[in-house]
């Protein structure tokens, strides 16, 4: 097996490990009481993996599914018998999303206290679910999210955003749903799982204010170009006259359970043994891997020199992208592209990157698998791709894309970085 093959094999198994329908069938069995005595079970969802929760759910409840509704990105769609699947767009908000949103909503508010509410979230569900404020705008919304993206923010920030330009995030769908009981199975795809932030935490007590988002957006040095209706909106919620979000404490989350049934940690740790299996000796740098995409590849790198192979330098997190060009692609492809300017053409050294959910940034690409002859495939310019953020395009000339189509799971990104006793060529 080449270094190519495995680091796509270990790559293969960190996304077995993420299967949909092993965790929700899990998590339901060790939930059971908690979805007893229902008269009525509706399942609701939002984010990238929700339909194929959502079909999992239906094998394991059978007819004790009266119906629901969830919303992916389109796409990622999951043949369903009861539960409604609609699609909308992503990473920027689109009407379908919007629509979506108030549907959800209805849904939860329409619930009488002896029914329960099952519901799915993963990654993209708080991108797919807008539901702006009164007097904001869905098109103002849409421009803020694109002014985040671009400004490098992480999720975090993104979503304490986010959560205070709508009538969804940060708990307002348990507000919706009270006092009908709550099941929330979450996939987490964001460093270390904090609940108001995955989705932006629909179901869960939200710790960020007002306040919080207006200093994000000024610590970003966006403030002053977010369209006035949001700016209003933001002051108007820090000076107490619109109402927070529900806080942690607050009693309509009694009703209310939150279970994240996969994270990155499952996926990092099953590219360990597999790694190990075949013969590389993992080191695993944990899942907290933050940063701009090209510093932490530089990094990786230099930290895979200093190992005796054959070694698997392993990483989960998600790096960040400050957009200054004008090309295509994503974090991983990114980092990808940085990793391979430092490799020479007789390096032993291959580099994976990609994200879990097999979408990295508005590409059909997950990600990319370099190695010491990218360069020479692709052409000695890429430092001029990298500058313009056009690593996708350069990926392509290269034939070191990653392409696996829509995964049915989300639970951040990979990066491998293998060391062999001998580099073999890529053909």
């Amino acid at each position: 097996m080449t270094p190519r093959e495995a680091a796509r094999a270990i790559w293969d198994a960190a996304l077995a490990a993420g299967d949909v329908r092993r965790l929700v069938d899990q998590a339901l069995q060790r939930e059971a009481r908690s979805l007893t005595g229902a008269a009525r079970i509706l399942v609701l969802g939002c984010g990238k993996a929700s339909a194929a929760m959502a079909r999992a759910a239906e094998d394991v409840l059978g007819d004790r599914v009266t119906g629901g509704f969830v919303v992916v990105k389109d796409g990622y769609t999951a043949p369903t018998r009861r539960v409604t699947i609609a699609e909308a767009g992503h990473p920027v908000p689109d009407p379908r999303g919007e629509a979506a949103a108030d549907r959800l909503l209805a849904l939860a508010r329409d619930a009488e206290a002896n029914d329960r509410l099952l519901f799915l979230v993963s990654g993209g569900g708080s991108a797919l679910t807008p539901a702006p404020p009164p007097l904001v705008t869905l098109v103002e919304k849409q421009a803020v999210t694109r002014l985040l993206l671009a400004s490098g923010a992480t999720i975090n920030e993104l979503n304490a955003v986010r959560k205070h330009l709508s009538r969804f995030k940060g708990g307002q769908l348990a507000r919706a749903a009270a006092p009908t009981p709550v099941l929330t199975l979450a996939l987490s795809d964001v460093i270390g799982d904090p609940l108001d932030v995955i989705a932006s935490g629909p179901t869960a007590p939200d710790p960020t204010t007002f306040a919080d988002a207006l200093g994000i957006l000024d610590a970003r040095k966006i403030l002053s170009q977010v369209p006035p209706s949001v700016r209003q909106h933001l002051d108007a919620g820090a000076r107490g006259e619109i109402a927070e979000t529900p806080k942690p404490g607050d009693p309509l989350f009694r009703s209310v359970r939150i279970v994240v049934i996969g994270n990155n940690e499952l996926v990092v740790r099953a590219a360990a043994d597999e790694a190990r299996r075949l013969g590389y000796m993992p080191t695993v740098l944990g899942r907290g891997i933050e940063g701009e995409a090209r510093v932490v590849a530089r990094d990786l790198v230099a930290r895979a020199r200093a190992l005796t192979p054959p070694a698997c330098l392993i990483a989960g997190g998600e790096t960040t992208v400050t957009v200054r060009g004008r090309g295509r692609g994503g974090r991983c492809q990114e980092f990808a592209l940085a990793a391979a300017l430092e490799l020479r053409t007789a390096d032993d050294i291959v580099v994976l990157a990609a994200g879990t959910d097999g979408t990295d940034g508005p590409t059909d690409a997950a990600g990319a698998l370099v190695d010491g002859g990218t360069l020479e495939r692709g052409g000695q310019d890429a430092r001029r791709w990298l500058d313009d953020n056009d690593a996708y395009a350069y990926l392509t000339r290269s034939s070191d894309l990653l392409k696996t189509g829509p995964t049915n799971t989300n639970l951040l990104d990979v990066y491998l970085v293998l060391r062999s006793a001998a580099r073999v060529p890529h053909r």
